[in-house]
């Protein structure tokens, strides 16, 4: 019993000091007080726990507001979606979605817009590439020869072109004869050198009436050609020597149009349009029907040309193609003249209107 009494008294000042120690003690009566211990930080709530609504992401503090991401939206560039953030988005755990239509309205219309789709305008085009990876493997000088070629190949090629679009026996009243319509060019996209002929005769009698035109042709849109030059007649009539304006194309609906102005060196002002529409029946068989009208400003008694409308001709061809590049065919084709032509005609012992029963080809090459 002595050695438990005596136990007991050695723990009991210890049993009395722990208590005591866990108090909290009172420094007002200090005169000085010592650092308080940092409070411990609260994990950071990333995006992806945010999106799954495990905490909540606090606002970015002003002196942030003003970084980066904030000049990229003052520039108009979408704010990034809360439901899916860069990091899933590139995993290909979501889309994220279209920026509201508030600001897809502050956005610049040109943004992202590239080629075709920026707006038209004189702007200067971008410079060209010159960190072509090729460079790194051949020498240089090798590569910029064939990207030259290349260019060359793909829009600055000069190249040819024939067409005979009518070269045709004409089965007429009186006599028959031949008639010929076609045109050549050499030159590139935009700037060509064009010739065109056309004329017909009689059998027996040569060359009734012909012209020769030698033109410069430019691309003016992606379906027209604006055309200035020269024409000369030649044939039974009085040579006229003719400066020419005027256009080709091909008009919406695929109409083939042409039409000019002929300015004779005598003063005599012409024109001329005509047009034709090719109608698949089948891939090989086509129908062509055309017109060509003719008009003058003033009487051309020489010629035999009466002011106004002067004369038209209406024609509808058949034709088969053996291959693109060469096609027969047959058809039917009316002439007549109008006005003060006809009456110029019928003085002279002329038929003021023909049919002909035609039969040719047409080709180009």
């Amino acid at each position: 019993m002595t050695r438990v009494a005596l136990l007991l008294a050695g723990i009991a000042p210890f049993a009395f000091a722990v208590p005591a120690a866990a108090q909290p003690m009172d420094h007002s009566t200090h005169g000085a007080q010592p650092a308080a211990e940092p409070a411990p930080e609260a994990p950071a709530c990333t995006p992806e726990h945010a999106a799954m609504g495990h905490c909540t992401l606090d606002s970015a503090p002003a002196e942030e507001a003003s970084g980066p991401d904030m000049t990229a939206m003052d520039h108009g560039a979408p704010a990034s979606d809360p439901d899916c953030p860069p990091e899933h988005a590139a995993m290909g755990h979501c889309t994220p979605k279209q920026a509201p239509a508030h600001d897809m309205a502050a956005m610049p219309e040109t943004a992202g817009a590239s080629g075709t789709d920026l707006p038209p305008g004189d702007a200067p085009a971008p410079p060209p590439p010159d960190d072509w990876y090729a460079d790194r493997i051949f020498p240089k000088g090798e590569m910029e020869h064939s990207r030259h070629e290349m260019m060359v190949e793909n829009g600055a090629q000069k190249v040819g072109f024939i067409s005979l679009n009518l070269a045709e026996y004409q089965a007429r009243k009186g006599r028959d004869g031949f008639r010929w319509e076609g045109e050549a060019w050499y030159g590139g996209d935009i700037n060509r050198l064009t010739l065109k002929s056309e004329g017909e005769t009689a059998f027996g009698e040569g060359i009734e009436s012909g012209e020769v035109q030698a033109l410069y042709s430019r691309a003016i849109g992606p379906y027209f050609n604006a055309q200035a030059g020269v024409r000369q007649d030649f044939g039974h009539g009085p040579d006229r020597t003719y400066a020419t304006v005027g256009f080709e194309g091909l008009a919406p609906y695929w109409f083939e149009v042409e039409s000019a102005l002929f300015l004779s060196n005598k003063g005599d002002l012409l024109a001329r349009f005509e047009g034709s529409y090719d109608q698949r029946i089948t891939q090989k068989l086509i129908l062509q029907p055309m017109a060509e009208f003719n008009f003058a400003l003033q009487d051309v008694r020489e010629s035999g040309i009466g002011s106004g409308l002067s004369d038209f001709e209406l024609g509808l061809r058949l034709r088969y193609e053996v291959v693109k590049e060469f096609a027969p065919y047959v058809g039917v084709e009316w002439g007549r003249k109008v006005g003060d032509t006809a009456r110029f005609a019928r003085a002279a012992g002329e038929d003021a209107s023909s049919v002909s029963f035609v039969m040719g080809v047409k080709a180009w090459f």
